[in-house]
C-alpha cells in the first residue's frame, strides 16, 4: 500500500511526481512515476522533470573514481548532435561514418605498431567489455580450432590473468564457458608476473591477458616480460599461447607518455589489443576498440554476412545497432590533437597525478602504493601508526561532502585485509582543481585527526566545509 503524505492541493501518493505549476503549460498536475501517463506532457515540461532529478547526481568533473570521459569540447558536443541517430550497423545507409571507423582502426593499428596496416583488422565497440569479449572469442575459437586438427578434445579451455583483473574477464570466463586461471597478487608484486603466468598455462589455455593499467592501482603488467616466457616455453614445448592486451586505459596513454615501453605487436606474441576510446582516448561513454594483428587471426566462422539493411555487409560484434557518434568524436580528437596533443593532454594529468600522489604522501600518514608513473592514475594507503579511530572510508565519505568522489576498497583475493584510495586524473581535472581538491583533501584528514572517537556514520557532527 503506498504512503499518503499532505500537499497544498491534495494528497500525493509516492508513486506519482507532482508538476510545479510554474513548469505547468496545460494545468497538468501529476504524472505517474512507474506507468505511463493517459495523455503525456507538453516537451518542456518533460524536459524540467527530468533536468530537476538529474541535479541529485553527482558532478562528472568531481568523479575522481571513474575512468571514463567527463569532458569534451564544445564543437565535439555540437558534433555529437548532429550525429546522434546514425546507426554504426547501418554502413549501406551510413557509408562516411564506416569510412571513419575504417580510419580509426587503421590509425590505431599505426599507434600501436602493428606490422602491416593494410592486413590489419579491427572494429568499435559500446566500450572495452564488449572489446575484450571479443579478443577472448577468437582466442577460444582459435584455441578449439587448433585442437580439433590435432584430434584432441576442446571441452576444458582456460584463460589466464592476475586476480587483479577488469570484472570483464571474469564475466567472459563465465559466459563464454572457460575456466579462469587467476595468478594472485601480492604486496610485493601487485600484478601479473612471468613466473605467475608459468605457473598457470597448460596446453588448453586459449591465451593470457596482461592488464596495460590495473584497475585497482594503475600500474602496467610486463607484456614483454611475460610474452618473452611464454616464447620460451614454446621452444621448449611446442605450446604457442597468445596474448590479448587489455590496454583499456593504457593503450590510449603509453604510445605518447611511454613511448620505447614495449607491450604492443612490436611483440609477436601479442595477437588482439582493445582500447577504450572513452576512457584515455578522451571520448564521451559509448566506445571501445579491438584490433588484431592481422585478419588471418578471427576465424570466419565470428563475421556475419547481413544484407537486410540494403547492402551485403559483414559484421563482428556482441552488439547490432548502437551509436555511431562516438565513433566520429574520436575521429574528431584524431584530427583536432593530433600525436603532439595526445601527448600534451596525457603529461599535463600525469604531472597533476604526481603533483597530488607526492603532497598526499608527504602529509606523513599515507603509503602510497602507485605515483601516477604509469596511468595518469595514484593510490595509497593508511600507514599502520596513522590512526586508531578513523579509516579510508570515513575520509571517503568526507571527502563527497564537497562533492569529490573518491573511492576506498579493498585490495583483490589475497590482499583484501588492505584497503586503499585511488584518484583518476581525467583530462577535465586541472593543476587548479587539484590544488583546491588539495586543500579539501587536507581539511578533511585534519577533521578527522581532531575527532575525540570514532568517526559518525549516521549523525554525523558538523564537517569541517560547514563554516
Amino acid at each position: 500500500m503506498a504512503k499518503w503524505r499532505k500537499h497544498p492541493q491534495k494528497a500525493i501518493m509516492r508513486d506519482e511526481i507532482a508538476i510545479n505549476p510554474l513548469f505547468s503549460r496545460h494545468g497538468e498536475d501529476l504524472v505517474p512515476r512507474f506507468k505511463l501517463s493517459e495523455k503525456g506532457l507538453l516537451p518542456e515540461t518533460a524536459y524540467q522533470i527530468v533536468h530537476d532529478e538529474l541535479t541529485l547526481d553527482g558532478n562528472a568533473r568531481l568523479n575522481l573514481a571513474t575512468f571514463v570521459g567527463t569532458w569534451m569540447e564544445p564543437q565535439a558536443q555540437a558534433l555529437y548532435a548532429e550525429a546522434a541517430d546514425k546507426n554504426m550497423i547501418d554502413k549501406d545507409e551510413y557509408p562516411q561514418t564506416a569510412a571513419i571507423e575504417d580510419r580509426c582502426i587503421h590509425i590505431l593499428a599505426d599507434l600501436w605498431n602493428v606490422p602491416d596496416t593494410q592486413e590489419t583488422i579491427g572494429v568499435s565497440t559500446t566500450g572495452s567489455s564488449e572489446a575484450c569479449m571479443l579478443g577472448g572469442l577468437v582466442m577460444k575459437r582459435r584455441w578449439q580450432q587448433a585442437r580439433r586438427k590435432q584430434g584432441l578434445d576442446t571441452g576444458h579451455p582456460n584463460i589466464v590473468f592476475s586476480s587483479a583483473v577488469q570484472v570483464v574477464w571474469e564475466k567472459f570466463a563465465n559466459y563464454f564457458e572457460v575456466e579462469p586461471r587467476y595468478v594472485e597478487v601480492t604486496p610485493e608484486r601487485p600484478f601479473l608476473t612471468a613466473a605467475g603466468v608459468l605457473d598457470a598455462v597448460d596446453e588448453n589455455t586459449i591465451g593470457v591477458v596482461p592488464v596495460l593499467g590495473v584497475t585497482y592501482t594503475g600500474v602496467y603488467e610486463p607484456v614483454a616480460e611475460i610474452a618473452k616466457a611464454l616464447d620460451d616455453l614454446q621452444a621448449r614445448t611446442g605450446l604457442d599461447i597468445p596474448i590479448h592486451v587489455d590496454g583499456a586505459s593504457g593503450a590510449f596513454v603509453a604510445p605518447f607518455l611511454q613511448p620505447d615501453l614495449v607491450w604492443d605487436f612490436r611483440l609477436p606474441r601479442v595477437q588482439s589489443i582493445n582500447t577504450s576510446g572513452h576512457k584515455y582516448g578522451l571520448v564521451y561513454p559509448g566506445l571501445g576498440w579491438v584490433i588484431w594483428r592481422d585478419k588471418a587471426v578471427v576465424p570466419e566462422e565470428l563475421v556475419f554476412d547481413v544484407s537486410y539493411l540494403g547492402g551485403h555487409m559483414p559484421t563482428f560484434a556482441l552488439n547490432f545497432s548502437r551509436p555511431g557518434a562516438q565513433v566520429l568524436l574520436q575521429y574528431y580528437n584524431f584530427l583536432r590533437l593530433g600525436w603532439q596533443g595526445y601527448y600534451q593532454i596525457q603529461k599535463t594529468c600525469q604531472d597533476v597525478a604526481h603533483f597530488l600522489a607526492h603532497k598526499i604522501a608527504a602529509m606523513g600518514m599515507f603509503e602510497l602504493l602507485t605515483d601516477g608513473s604509469d596511468l595518469p592514475v595514484f593510490a595509497w594507503r593508511l600507514t599502520a601508526d596513522a590512526s586508531d579511530h578513523w579509516d579510508l572510508h570515513d575520509l571517503s565519505h568526507l571527502m563527497r561532502e564537497r562533492g569529490w568522489q573518491v573511492p576506498a576498497y579493498p585490495l583483490p583475493a589475497a590482499m583484501t585485509e588492505v584497503t586503499i584510495m585511488r584518484v583518476v586524473v581525467r583530462n577535465s581535472f586541472s593543476m587548479d582543481l587539484a590544488h583546491l581538491f588539495l586543500e579539501d583533501f587536507q581539511r578533511s584528514v585534519q577533521y578527522l585527526q581532531n575527532l575525540d572517537g570514532p568517526f559518525p556514520h549516521v549523525i554525523r557532527p558538523a564537517s569541517p566545509f560547514h563554516h
